[in-house]
């Protein structure tokens, strides 16, 4: 058992013994020792969110990747790995800015305003990063300093060349109005002996972060981003004495940290002015009539689409668009990754329920069709197979579709539709209703059936959403599940597969080559097997004259992966895949059909059932589901 009160006071001492208080001078002797302690906020953020780790990925040593990005660089940061899915090309440029603004470039001078649809996780990206800061070490500060500044700021402008030759590093930024007057006045300006302490960050303490959310128009009060003037004090003091300020802002609060504005459009222009100031100068006006103060902070800035767009039409506001790196966080278009965002989201609740295979893959199916932009050279669903990197090609061609005309053509992609948080709210809804602990896709889909048909939105849009449901999702699902069932009805059905995979590549490689086939029983060399070919490619829908092409992009892709050390099987090449498992399929359509739907079977039938109940189990399926799928297989995917 676990002594609490001894954890208690050893982790009291062990703080004791780390936090650090002392003068100006033992500050500089850390410095010394560690110049890596002082940092811009910027610089500090960046390095924390590299510090877990940067991954360059080689897309061209991975085909699913190379579908979807082509040559371009890819970059996972390992910080965000866990949480955020489907949006590297979003965190790429955000973290674009975090490396150029601690460099001191231009952006160090900039707001980051995140831009995107409802629950595209605009809030979690800068939660994630607010997380950051309170998760990292402590830094040094002025003691009582309401604005946290640090120490150098002591340091008169005539030193600060022979310190920063010491040092390696530029210091800036000047001294707060109140620590000025209490070096004057209650040091006598001797700056070394100023005490310094260690500080955290921390959003509930308002310690290096602060937060504003939208304010009342008819109620906006300056007070809120750099504080206000005491009025309890006026009586006291002149108004130009720093005494009488109370710098309680969120500019106060959050410097040498961050500043988060929440719904940033909603507010009125002249309540934001504070921002040009604060990004250009480093400089934040003081309550009263004191002097400006330096600023040093992340400004982070998040809103809807509609906002932004409002925002921007309006001329007048060209001074604070022109100190904004617009970042652009989307849906996520990806299939495998949508479907990472509710394992997250399951994982992170308190469920404890069974999950039926395809039941999240075809709820992040529907919520993906709605996101994307018709296109006139192919259909929603092969666009998404596309999007998630999969081999495909037209039906009757060779010829592939390129997913850069498909992206081009659809500039805002990714920026409208079913958002995650509705299907999370729809699995959540499918799990409370669930008899047995256990969710499966049908039950599902009548969950989103019921859910968007309780939408608030045109009429339209809620017949196209339906359709998807109807007609798209389900109709894939009814694929799938038939593969499904048929894979598990057929003892050794990957053995299969490779046999007429492996025979299938023999024949197209001779084809090829225009080169003979040894026969392995007699030893006779074969012309290529036409008709065998045929009955695998008329699968895919490919004519006779699409045949030498398909035959011979078969043949050299398989040879690619050879030459880079892969492996050959019959999932490696997706449209031979899909062709295989189709011939497979209808070999065995009817007899699956026969023994699924029979009420009443035969000795050797109930065999066969059972076998293939046991394979569904080591699928993933548990007793109930199975029940379920089995029954739905029987009543809807072979209808006399």
């Amino acid at each position: 058992m676990v002594d609490f009160s001894k954890l208690i006071q050893e982790d009291r001492k062990e703080r004791k013994v780390k936090y650090f208080k002392g003068t100006f001078l033992d500050y500089l002797n850390l410095l010394i020792e560690n110049p890596e302690l002082y940092k811009l906020a910027h610089e500090r953020l960046y390095h924390l969110l590299i510090e877990r780790g940067v991954e360059n990925v080689k897309t061209e040593e991975d085909a699913r990747l190379m579908r979807i990005y082509g040559k371009d660089v890819l970059k996972k940061y390992h910080y965000f790995k866990e949480d955020f899915f489907g949006i590297d090309k979003t965190l790429m440029k955000i973290m674009r800015y975090f490396y150029s603004a601690a460099m001191r470039g231009e952006e160090s001078k900039q707001v980051l305003y995140l831009v995107g649809p409802v629950g595209a996780g605009k809030s979690s990206l800068i939660e994630a990063i607010k997380r950051l800061l309170e998760e990292s070490p402590p830094i040094y500060a002025l003691e009582g300093c309401p604005m946290r500044e640090e120490p150098l700021h002591l340091i008169p402008k005539h030193l600060r060349k022979d310190i920063e030759k010491e040092f390696g590093f530029k210091i800036e930024g000047d001294l707060c109005p109140v620590c000025k007057y209490r070096l004057v006045h209650e040091l006598g300006g001797e700056y070394e002996k100023f005490p310094v302490v260690e500080t955290d960050f921390s959003v509930r303490s308002r310690k290096g972060i602060g937060v504003v959310p939208p304010v009342d128009p008819n109620n906006q009060d300056t007070s809120v981003l750099i504080g206000s003037v005491d009025i309890s004090k006026m009586d006291l003091y002149p108004e130009d004495d720093p005494r009488v300020l109370s710098l309680n802002g969120a500019f106060n609060a959050g410097n040498r940290g961050l500043v988060e504005f929440i719904e940033v459009f909603k507010n009125d222009v002249e309540y934001l002015h504070t921002m040009i100031t604060a990004t250009q100068e480093k400089n934040i006006p003081s309550p009263g009539k004191n002097a400006m103060i330096y600023f040093d902070g992340v400004i982070l800035a998040h809103s809807n689409e509609a906002e932004w767009n409002k925002f921007k039409s309006d001329h007048t506001n060209e001074a604070i668009l022109d100190r904004i790196v617009k970042v652009e966080v989307p849906y996520c278009l990806e299939l495998n990754e949508e479907i990472k965002i509710y394992e997250k989201m399951l994982r992170t609740s308190n469920f404890k329920v069974h999950i039926a295979p395809h039941t999240l893959e075809i709820a992040a199916m529907f919520a993906i069709l709605t996101r994307l932009s018709p296109s006139a050279k192919v259909d929603p669903l092969t666009k998404l197979k596309i999007y998630n990197g999969e081999e495909v090609i037209e039906k009757g061609t060779t010829k592939r579709i390129d997913i850069l005309e498909l992206r081009e053509e659809a500039e805002r992609e990714g920026m409208t539709g079913i958002s995650t948080r509705f299907i999370s709210k729809a699995i959540d809804t499918a799990i409370s209703e669930s008899e047995h602990n256990c969710i499966n896709p049908i039950g599902l889909l009548d969950v989103l059936l019921r859910e968007v048909k309780e939408l608030t939105i045109a009429d339209e849009l809620k017949k196209k959403y339906l359709v998807f449901l109807q007609d798209g999702v389900k109709k894939e699902y009814h694929r799938i599940l038939e593969s499904e069932v048929t894979k598990a009805f057929i003892h050794g059905y990957k053995e299969q597969a490779e046999d007429l995979f492996n025979n299938y590549l023999d024949h197209a490689e001779a084809y090829a080559n225009k080169t003979k086939i040894k026969d392995s029983n007699t030893g006779e060399e074969l012309n290529p097997d036409e008709e065998f070919m045929r009955s695998i490619e008329e699968q895919l829908g490919i004519t006779q004259a699409g045949a030498k092409g398909f035959r011979q992009d078969v043949t050299a892709y398989m040879f690619s992966i050879i030459r880079n050390g892969g492996k050959v099987e019959y999932s490696s090449y997706e449209p031979l895949k899909e062709a295989i498992e189709k011939k497979l399929t209808a070999s065995v359509r009817q007899l699956s059909r026969i023994i699924t739907q029979s009420k009443v079977r035969d000795k050797e039938q109930n065999v066969k059932y059972d076998a293939m109940v046991e394979e569904m189990k080591k699928n993933g399926y548990c007793s109930c589901c199975c029940n379920v799928i089995l029954k739905y297989a029987a009543n809807n995917l072979w209808k006399d």
